[in-house]
Order: structure tokens, then C-alpha cells, then sequence
């Protein structure tokens, strides 16, 4: 699994890379912007994302207008629904109108800060990223 952490808080950034350290590949992005261009190369070298955590609040760029950005990139790739990178809110805002925007987005699911292990995991599950 190859993952992009877009996270500006340096602990919450640590802490899911410890999360995933056995599961794969994590590369960092510390806004919005880098988690954007991050997706675009990663595209352009074939390589796609699996699993991208983009926290909603970051300087430069939020987190709502990157996953809007992504699933442009996604899209102008031809890359089909079931093909495109699963994309997880990470926030401490967990407010109905954040929520609303970040599901238009097409965001694949949230996870409320603290992240707690157990439910980072059964959502890998659930997609299928891990066993």
C-alpha cells in the first residue's frame, strides 16, 4: 500500500506514520499544495497513490479544496471510481457542514483526530487496502 499523509501538525503527522509504517510506503505533505502536486507525479510516474490522509484544516490549501483538486487530477487521468486512490479525511472537525462538503468532495470515509489505531485499520480493511 503506498499512502500520501497530508498533515501541517508535525505529531499528528507522526503518529500515522507510525500507524502505517508496516503496511507500506507513506510519503508526507505538510499542506494542501504538496499533497496536490505529490498526487500529480505520482500519476505522471505511474505510480499511484493507494491511500491518501489529508487533514482539512492546513495553511496554503485546505484539505477540502485538495480533495477537490485530486479527484480533477483523478478524473483527467481517466481513472474510473473503483480505480481512484481512497481518499480519508483526517480532522478534528467533525461538524455536519465539514462533513457534507468533504462527501461532495468525494472523500471515502473520516477520521476523527485523535486517530485510534483500531479504527485506522478496520477502515483499511474495509477497503481492502490490508488483510
Amino acid at each position: 500500500m503506498k499512502t500520501l499523509i497530508a498533515e501541517d501538525d508535525f505529531t499528528s503527522r507522526m503518529l500515522l506514520q507510525e500507524l502505517l509504517k508496516y503496511h507500506g510506503l507513506s510519503h508526507i505533505a505538510v499542506n494542501g499544495k504538496e499533497a496536490v502536486e505529490a498526487v500529480r507525479l505520482a500519476l505522471e510516474a505511474g505510480e499511484p497513490y493507494d491511500l491518501i490522509c489529508l487533514d482539512i484544516m492546513m495553511p496554503e490549501m485546505d484539505g477540502q479544496q485538495a480533495l477537490r483538486e485530486i479527484r480533477l487530477i483523478e478524473e483527467n487521468y481517466g481513472i474510473i471510481h473503483t480505480n481512484r486512490a481512497r481518499i480519508v479525511m483526517t480532522t478534528a472537525l467533525a461538524d455536519k457542514e465539514n462533513v457534507m462538503k468533504a462527501v461532495e468532495g468525494k472523500c471515502d470515509h473520516f477520521l476523527i483526530k485523535p486517530i485510534e489505531k483500531a479504527k485506522l485499520l478496520e477502515m483499511l480493511r474495509t477497503f481492502q487496502l490490508i488483510i
